[in-house]
């Protein structure tokens, strides 16, 4: 009798328990649908799409497609491009820069700096058709770096000789296994002049300055939002309500429309940024994924 009455309890535990787990899961259908239904609401009205570039800047097909559907969507009226990077790749910054270009052929883009917009994250904002920042943003740092290390001398305190047979002598340069020869550092120096004369180039085109004025700012620094104000590198300071304020005033674009966040990726992707954020990700492990030329302000973090 006993045994019967514990059976009946146990039975009845299990039917709360799917119970429950049948409520969750009809619960999270139904928001689910609630929200694409949403997404597709405001896909199909009128709105301002925004888009955040964040971290280091690198090459990114699904980030350049997003901008690809925002330049083809018609109910897009304008975007704005929300900016916290200190930049990142030469080729990252460029390709950003591109795909902003062409969204700038079919409606107005705005850019608003953060904390930090310098490198080939200002080469981002030079994209747009006007520049917000901050008092206090950090910009500017025009130009460009290769880095490299000679740790030769360390491999012979520590008994390794490192051999390499390659066709010519400035293969594989610069190299840390091997002496920045002067013909290498010549031969470097040369790519990194002719990367840093086409950011001069955006720079003077987009901003509509002298080049010799550009060339005297673009010495890496970093100026504040107020400097780079008065230096002709920003047109505004202010933040999203002011680019708003200048949609409305210049294009027409009223301050009513809605903004839509541009999502980049698919969606599967959403658990490995949690992950990511689990597991410290941190600025010194997306340096390591850096190569070649970069456009970076503070990249020495080791």
């Amino acid at each position: 009798m006993s045994l019967d009455a514990d059976q009946v309890v146990e039975r009845r535990r299990l039917k709360r328990r799917l119970t429950l787990w049948r409520v969750i899961g009809v619960v999270a259908i139904v928001a689910a649908i609630l929200a694409g239904i949403g997404r597709l609401d405001l896909h199909d009205k009128e709105h301002v799409a925004r888009i955040s570039i964040q971290g280091i800047i690198l090459d990114d097909g699904d980030r350049d497609e997003a901008l690809s559907e925002v330049a083809k969507n018609d109910k897009a009226k304008a975007l704005i491009v929300k900016i916290d990077s200190p930049g990142g790749t030469y080729v990252g910054g460029e390709a950003l820069y591109e795909a902003l270009r062409k969204v700038g052929e079919k409606k107005p883009v705005v850019a608003l700096m953060g904390t930090t917009a310098t490198s080939a994250a200002y080469m981002t904002a030079l994209a747009s058709e006007r520049i917000f920042a901050r008092s206090s943003s950090l910009t500017g740092s025009i130009g460009v770096i290769m880095q490299t290390a000679d740790v030769t001398r360390l491999l012979d305190k520590i008994g390794i000789k490192p051999i390499s047979v390659k066709s010519a002598p400035l293969k594989a340069q610069p190299n840390p296994l091997e002496e920045f020869s002067p013909a290498a550092r010549k031969a470097t120096e040369a790519v990194v002049a002719d990367f840093y004369d086409m950011f001069i180039n955006v720079v003077a085109e987009r901003r509509e300055l002298p080049r010799d004025k550009v060339k005297g700012l673009a010495d890496g620094r970093v100026f504040s939002g107020r400097q780079a104000l008065g230096h002709g590198l920003v047109d505004a300071i202010g933040a999203e309500s002011e680019a708003r304020t200048w949609l409305s005033k210049t294009h027409e674009i009223a301050d009513s429309l809605p903004v839509r966040d541009v999502e980049v990726g698919e969606d599967d992707e959403a658990w490995k940024q949690w992950l990511d954020s689990k597991i410290g990700k941190v600025l010194f492990s997306e340096r390591l994924r850096l190569d070649g030329v970069i456009s970076l302000w503070h990249p020495n973090l080791w």
